[in-house]
């Protein structure tokens, strides 16, 4: 076991793992990275491309006796999720990750760690650097985007590869190799506010639900965890049965991709209003503890009067729309596969509401391995959206991987590993966007796979890494890059 930080500081991966979380990188602030990989490679004289939507392609020539083997795309994506704790005092366009090491785990300082996806940047730099890893000729691809709408992956040319073997590196499970992931896309409606005067006589409440574990919408949907703001909407609409309010502001989680962990509204009653809000809410707390025992068992609900006696309110029939919203976007797991056991076939989660003077946005992650499932769920957003009177748009529209039954790169990466470790590895499919889904449609001609170390509550501030995971898959990686040389023989 690694006793510090600088001790595993010392081996290459960590190394550049290092390097790379000192520079802000989150989806949309690549610059500053794309620049530092492109010095990288040219300070090493490889030749090194960088493309307008700011993605690196590098290319190293094939080690002596490994020129017949195809060309090996390693591919990964240089931008994370930037999440925090509340209170949490980071500037993710500008701070460095602060990592920390517990036991033989790496940890960021109350904020995502961004292994995902740093570490196949990492993996990727370590093997380029090195001069003593046999390996065929590699174009290396680390894209931009990634964990928002995977333009860089969308906007690579094909023509700047030649390689027939895909690796791509944003797995998160060591020994399990995947082999097909969902597609998705993002829905966005749009809902305009109409404001009101507010009457004389109001009082203000702020109501906040927290403690939720979140999560990625992909990996952990089927988990069961709760959707602040879904949970949120609920408890607005019982108390708009039982007495009617105005609302003032909504906002909830802060990733489309992320399960919120966190919502809040500012609502108005009359100050005489015979309601016990501080008893409903309490109520609520506990009718969601026992919903959520297993899965949230965290979960808080607070009520606390606001000082502050705003001009206009929401009218009632925007206040109406919100909740209305709330209540029928669908979340959640939509469908499972019947053809591999586990796997969730289509799910869907509203990862952000957010409010503005003009109006309130309701942005989901819509995922299926399944197209026209996905379009499915699209047009049910659309129809909520035409009934409560919001603009509707999409975007981030990516690919399904589908699996590849007669994959040779598959057999290779199973017979190295059950070399290595005496048994094979899982193949799995995953309920989760990657861009070998792009590269799949864009290179038709390719044989993909995925694979990465042990990686834990990734899109969290507790997002985790395995150091002896990240090195053991760093030694697998290496091993098959060298047995290439015997399996396609020339």
């Amino acid at each position: 076991m690694h006793t510090t930080l600088e001790d595993v500081k010392k081996h290459p991966v960590f190394h550049y793992f290092a390097e790379i979380s000192a520079i802000p990188r989150g989806s949309g602030n690549e610059k500053e990275i794309s620049n530092y990989l492109l010095r990288f490679a040219k300070e090493r004289n490889l030749e090194a491309v960088q493309d307008e939507a700011l993605n690196i392609f590098i290319k190293k020539t094939a080690s002596e006796g490994y020129e017949h083997v195809p060309a090996i795309i390693l591919q990964g994506h240089m931008d994370m999720v930037c999440e925090k704790n509340k209170g949490t005092a980071h500037d993710f366009e500008h701070d460095p990750i602060s990592l920390q090491l517990k036991d033989d785990m790496l940890y960021a300082s109350n904020t995502t760690l961004g292994a995902d996806n740093g570490i196949a940047v990492a993996y990727a730099l370590a093997l380029l650097d090195s001069s003593d890893i046999p390996h065929p000729a590699l174009e290396i691809i680390i894209t931009t985007e990634e964990e928002t709408t995977m333009k860089g992956a969308l906007e690579a040319s094909p023509e700047i590869f030649s390689g027939e073997i895909f690796i791509n590196l944003d797995s998160e499970e060591e020994g399990k190799l995947l082999v097909s992931s969902a597609g998705g896309i993002t829905a966005m409606q749009a809902l305009p506010i109409q404001w009101e005067t507010a009457p004389k006589g109001l009082k203000g409440y702020k109501i906040q639900l927290s403690g939720l574990f979140g999560g990625h919408s992909g990996m952990s949907i089927q988990k069961g965890r709760g959707n602040a703001n879904k949970l949120l909407g609920r408890m607005l609409h019982d108390l708009s049965v039982q007495y009617p309010f105005s609302l003032h502001s909504i906002n909830g989680g802060l990733k489309s991709n992320a399960i919120p962990r966190e919502a809040e509204a500012v609502i108005y009653l009359p100050a005489d209003a015979s309601i016990d809000l501080p008893k409903l809410v309490s109520n609520w707390e506990h009718v969601l503890k026992n919903e959520l025992r297993t899965a949230d068992p965290g979960i808080s609900v607070t009520v606390e009067e606001t000082a502050e006696c705003p001009d206009k309110l929401y009218s009632v029939k925007t206040t109406h729309n919100v909740i209305t919203s709330l209540m029928l976007i669908p979340n959640g797991v939509l469908s499972m596969s019947q053809e591999i056991v586990g796997l969730t076939e289509s799910s869907t989660n509203l990862g952000v509401v957010t409010s503005n003077s003009q109006e309130v946005r309701f942005v989901s992650e819509i995922r299926s391995s399944v197209k026209s499932l996905k379009q499915q769920t699209v047009e049910q957003n659309n129809l909520i959206a035409q009934l409560t009177e919001s603009r509707f748009s999409t975007e981030a529209d990516y690919p399904e991987w589908p699996y590849l039954p007669d994959s040779k790169v598959r057999r290779l990466f199973e017979t190295v590993y059950k070399d290595l470790y005496g048994n094979p590895p899982e193949i799995v499919a995953i309920h989760a966007g990657l861009e070998c889904g792009v590269f799949t449609e864009k290179l038709p001609h390719i044989d993909a796979i995925s694979l990465g170390p042990d990686m834990f509550d990734v899109h969290t501030p507790e997002e985790h890494l395995s150091v002896p995971s990240t090195i053991r898959t760093w030694d697998y990686l290496k091993a098959v890059l060298q047995e290439m040389n015997n399996f396609y023989k020339s």
